[in-house]
């Protein structure tokens, strides 16, 4: 993949970082390039999948990994099975069976528990939102939106897989499992069109990225920076676009977050 840079009236409109073992960075310079860039350099390509960051150096780590930091803790089972067992008579009559620790991790996820996963989307406008929405309580002048290639994760993963000498981290092959839960439990999931990854315990995942990189012009992990100026002005434009917590979150918690942001912002 390669990038052209794009020149208005003597400004670019984005900046390239160098290229990293796999990890490239775009710096725009306002987020009304946002849509531009996707629709210039990313339409094309299918399978990157999108995470939002209220504060551009905040890392792909999951909250387990930041509460335990021993990928073999026996605490990470415990609260595993803590979790499994409290959820009793708290989903409601005939709850549909969930067949896999990583299920469970899901269910959890979106319901505040600390979990190894990490919360992606298909659609970068839903990242971008979910990103200014965060950076309005956050430090600094930029949050960001992550790009995952799940193509070149998958190619990651048989590689490791198929290699003898790859030693378990925590009880588990160091593979990125792509999760994709099926149960009716989380209509959130299906309105943000989101996923989930789960990698090796207490590796973050852009170290994942460039310890398996195994071709040096391939962009497996871009992430694009977006100064958080004006984002009140990106959150009506995405607003416009049918994107806000009352479609994110079809519940009373979204419909309660939607009214407190046409509250606060002007013209939303």
């Amino acid at each position: 993949m390669k990038c052209k840079e794009v020149i208005v009236a003597g400004k670019a409109r984005w900046t390239q970082g160098k290229l990293r073992n796999g990890v490239k960075e775009i710096y725009l310079s306002h987020w009304k390039w946002f849509s531009v860039y996707v629709n210039q350099e990313l339409l094309d390509y299918t399978t990157y999948i999108y995470r939002g960051h209220g504060y551009s150096e905040w890392r792909l780590e999951p909250t387990l990994d930041r509460l335990i930091k021993t990928p073999a803790s026996p605490k990470r089972k415990a609260h595993f099975e803590n979790f499994r067992f409290s959820t009793r008579g708290r989903r409601g009559a005939n709850p549909p069976v969930i067949e896999d620790e990583n299920g469970w991790w899901a269910l959890g996820q979106h319901h505040g528990l600390s979990t190894p996963l990490l919360d992606w989307t298909e659609s970068p406008f839903v990242a971008l939102y979910f990103a200014m929405v965060r950076a309005r309580a956050e430090p600094g002048s930029n949050c960001c939106v992550w790009c995952l290639a799940e193509s070149v994760i998958k190619v990651n993963n048989k590689n490791i897989e198929s290699d003898s000498s790859v030693k378990p981290v925590g009880g588990r092959v160091p593979i990125v499992e792509i999760v994709r839960p099926l149960s009716d439990e989380n209509n959130r999931l299906v309105n943000q069109r989101g996923l989930f990854t789960r990698g090796p315990n207490n590796i973050e995942l852009e170290r994942w990225v460039k310890m398996n990189n195994n071709d040096s012009r391939s962009w497996d992990l871009i992430k694009i920076v977006v100064p958080k100026k004006e984002s009140e002005d990106c959150l009506r434009y995405l607003n416009r676009m049918n994107i806000n917590h009352a479609t994110l979150f079809p519940d009373l918690y979204g419909a309660s977050e939607f009214c407190n942001m046409e509250l606060s912002i002007t013209r939303y």
